[in-house]
């Protein structure tokens, strides 16, 4: 058990390090340096695309994504409608490239777009940016508002790749959390998938809800296992009602503990581990012959904005209101995150860029090493310039005190007990922690 190391690190709250630097320290980005980049690509570079679709037919009062509820065709119909201009305008922005390799559906729920609504995105992608025939096309779900229809267009459309959100299946946690669906439901969703040739299933779970156990938390790993998922994400709730005021609907006196999170954590981990997956990072879990854990397995493992991935594109194009993209050579760039003031932009021809980084080459230096960290938990300490060495061991010092990690020399490893802390020793390698206003969940 991480018992042993002192439960403060479990206490602190820390970046999830999806990017580097992280979304805080983002500041304006305006479409003609965005195009700048753009320029950049290489023939030879494989894209990958995010399109994030903010619509759901309920709230749930866990979610930290944007997202709004809607049921009006009207307003989906023109965001749908956008969503192809503005791919159309960053295709005619880009110069020749290698085609798209990854795609990843976002929200929200983005089947909210109904069937004719994706099979019409889906064939503009294409026409805009062209596929690789071995493109992994991804989507996430709500098993609660899935239906036939819907997974026919998404066949139809080439997905590879669903996710449900399941998070628990304890009734009680479920209508604390604002979201009641079913085993049965998941469970019929599942099996509409893979009758119609979606084979590749991840289910995402989550541990530090209100009024949850590890009772609970190790009866919906064992669904999740039961119900065959090739992979198994397992999130710690972050309560972060500043940025998002109805998380406020979850009181924080019903939240389990830092001891208590750390202990669902591993019993989600203990039961997965023991139904035949492989741990993956600090909260994925996939089956041995998964490409993720063949990468973690090889060391080609990634981390971007939707977690652990894949996905090795050296450019990420977003595509959405707010959401975020990335070319390895530059920076990161996030669209406009109001609905009205994206889509006004979009019809009015613009790449609707507002907000970003540029990156420097000490920038990309520091992320390598928080990426090898969080995917390897061990980093080649001989391979970085001796200064950046000296200027973090002696922050690493007290986290191999603790039991966290082994230093020598040229490597740092983390420790079994320690892999769970392991955003601790990627703040090691954060320049700009502590800077500026930005606001984090709890490390665990």
């Amino acid at each position: 058990m991480s018992r042993s190391i002192p439960i403060g690190y479990a206490l602190a709250n820390l970046p999830r390090y999806t990017s580097y630097p992280t979304a805080p320290h983002f500041g304006p980005l305006g479409e003609a340096e965005y195009r700048i980049w753009l320029s950049g690509i290489r023939p030879q570079d494989p894209l990958s695309l995010y399109l994030h679709i903010p619509f759901c037919r309920s709230l749930c009062w866990y979610c930290g994504c944007h997202t709004s509820v809607t049921r009006s065709a009207d307003r989906i119909a023109r965001y749908g409608a956008a969503l192809l201009k503005e791919a159309a305008l960053l295709a005619a922005a880009l110069p020749a490239h290698a085609g798209v390799a990854s795609l990843h559906l976002g929200g929200g729920t983005p089947s909210t777009l109904g069937a004719a609504g994706l099979r019409s995105l889906f064939a503009g992608l294409r026409a805009s940016f062209g596929f690789r025939p071995d493109a992994e096309l991804a989507i996430e779900l709500d098993p609660r508002v899935l239906d036939e229809e819907i997974v026919a267009a998404m066949a139809e459309a080439g997905i590879t790749r669903a996710s449900f959100g399941v998070q628990d299946v304890e009734p009680a946690v479920q209508r604390r959390i604002g979201r009641v669906q079913t085993e049965e439901v998941v469970a019929r969703g599942v099996g509409w998938l893979r009758a119609a040739g979606i084979k590749a299933i991840n289910l995402d779970l989550m541990y530090g809800l209100p009024g949850q156990t590890g009772a609970q938390v190790a009866a919906t790993a064992r669904l999740a296992a039961e119900l065959g998922a090739d992979r198994v994400a397992v999130f710690g709730y972050a309560h972060v009602p500043w940025m998002k005021p109805h998380q406020n609907a979850i009181h924080t006196e019903d939240l389990p503990g830092a001891l208590e999170r750390l202990r669902q954590a591993e019993t989600a981990e203990q039961v997965l581990v023991a139904a035949g997956y492989r741990a993956i990072g600090l909260d994925h879990f996939a089956r041995p012959e998964d490409p993720m854990a063949v990468a973690a397995a090889n060391g080609t493992l990634q981390r971007n904005f939707q977690g652990y991935t894949t996905d090795a594109a050296p450019a990420l194009l977003g595509m959405g209101a707010s959401s975020i993209g990335g070319i390895a050579a530059a920076g990161y760039a996030q669209n406009e995150p109001n609905e009205r003031r994206w889509v006004a932009a979009v019809e009015a021809g613009e790449l609707p860029i507002r907000r970003g980084r540029a990156t420097t080459a000490e920038d990309r230096l520091r992320r390598h090493c928080i990426e090898r960290v969080m995917c390897d938990f061990a980093l080649d300490l001989a391979a970085l310039p001796p200064a950046l060495v000296a200027e973090v061991r002696p922050a690493l010092a007290p986290l191999e005190a603790d039991g966290i990690l082994d230093l020598t020399p040229d490597l740092l490893r983390l420790t079994a007990a320690g892999r769970r802390h392991v955003r601790h020793v990627a703040a090691c390698f954060d320049g700009y922690l502590g800077t500026g206003a930005g606001r984090h969940s709890a490390a665990v």
